[in-house]
């Protein structure tokens, strides 16, 4: 029988970036269904949880982001142009967030399709059109289908399920109620998925 397992990403985490490759290995390597459970980035979601006038969270995060993608051998770099409009001087958060909302949405719209995105520039031109169709969807019909419901409800669901996991971070993975947060605890949830015997072969 096949396990699941839910993992809380967001397009603005540069660990849920990282992660990435290692959450959609285990696909391969264990019996078990990955959901992606797209949420709002923190910024948008809770914004003085760590954008506030102490600047040093923020600066370790950027910082140790390049650092563990310099070691695992992977590029990266900001998004262009940031999902989320934030002043980096100030922090402060815009009222008006013309993309965050989209592409959150065509996430929770990829994942009912079982499929998932990213590309700079990803705004201009029919570049995210291209990343799409890489994933075997279609931007317009995703995007004409995400307006006959309101992809926000499955996203407020997914922040309370996180919530409920007992974190607030991205990426966190659940199994069995038992959450790993960070990309550097994908690891530690290997060892769980191979003693709850779903190693393949």
């Amino acid at each position: 029988m096949t396990a699941k397992g839910d993992v809380f990403w967001s397009f603005r985490s540069p660990y849920s970036y990282i992660a990435t490759p290692d959450l959609l290995r285990l696909r391969e390597d264990f019996d078990v269904e990955v959901c992606f459970r797209p949420v709002l980035p923190i910024a948008v979601r809770s914004k003085g949880t760590l954008f506030t006038s102490d600047r040093k969270p923020t600066q370790y995060i950027i910082m140790d982001s390049f650092r563990r993608a310099e070691f695992l051998g992977m590029k990266i770099a900001f998004p262009s142009p940031d999902p989320v409009v934030q002043s980096l001087e100030t922090f402060e958060v815009s009222e008006e967030q013309p993309h965050i909302f989209r592409l959150t949405g065509l996430c929770v719209e990829a994942e009912r399709r079982g499929k998932g995105i990213e590309e700079p520039g990803w705004d201009q031109g029919d570049r995210l059109a291209n990343a799409v169709a890489k994933a075997g969807l279609g931007l317009a019909e995703m995007e004409a289908r995400i307006a006959e419901y309101d992809p926000m409800e499955t996203v407020d669901d997914n922040h309370a399920a996180l919530e409920a996991a007992g974190h607030w971070g991205v990426p966190t993975m659940v199994y069995e109620g038992e959450p790993f947060f960070g990309q550097d605890r994908i690891d530690t949830l290997r060892w769980r998925l191979k003693n709850a015997g779903l190693k393949r072969g």
